[in-house]
């Protein structure tokens, strides 16, 4: 969640009382002016987010890719790369797998949109105006210190997740 303040003072004093709780947040990240750059926060930065993503699948696709075609030369028994011998024919095929793998990481990347896009969107219309947000987030089954929120007089709170 992140809760959106007007003053930096306040953010201050709401993350140093956050920070005492018992557990305390899995994640505190103060953004803003003075604070964290809003483009270095994953979950409130869609390219970084999406970069990320792409790197995930890559690590698996690449391989796959490889072996695939690898293996679709070996099954078709074509002769497509015939100048590079038996060996390298099908190595070839391989790369040419590998290759594909690597674009197919980018375009399942590409296709994934997030469900949070437009509390995003006014999230960093909200940091514009000269506001900072505190990204707040709790340990699993722990409560959100609704009160200790309420307090700090927030401008607004937003779910960046449902759940």
């Amino acid at each position: 969640m992140v809760v959106v303040l007007s003053e930096q003072k306040r953010l201050g004093q709401l993350r140093q009382q956050l920070s005492k709780l018992t557990p305390p947040p899995q994640r505190l990240v103060a953004i803003g002016s003075g604070e964290t750059a809003l483009s270095s926060v994953a979950d409130l930065n869609p390219a970084l987010a999406r970069q990320q993503r792409q790197r995930g699948m890559a690590r698996w696709l690449i391989p796959f890719g490889f072996f695939a075609g690898l293996t679709f030369t070996f099954i078709t028994d074509l002769d497509t790369f015939a100048f590079a011998g038996p060996i390298g024919s099908h190595l070839i095929g391989g790369l040419l797998g590998l290759g594909s793998g690597f674009l197919g990481s980018f375009a399942a990347a590409a296709s994934v949109t997030s469900e949070a896009d437009d509390r995003i969107r006014a999230l960093r219309n909200r940091l514009e105006e000269g506001n900072w947000l505190l990204l707040v987030e709790m340990p699993s089954g722990c409560e959100v210190p609704w009160t200790q929120l309420q307090e700090a007089k927030p401008r607004a709170v937003v779910r960046l997740n449902e759940g």
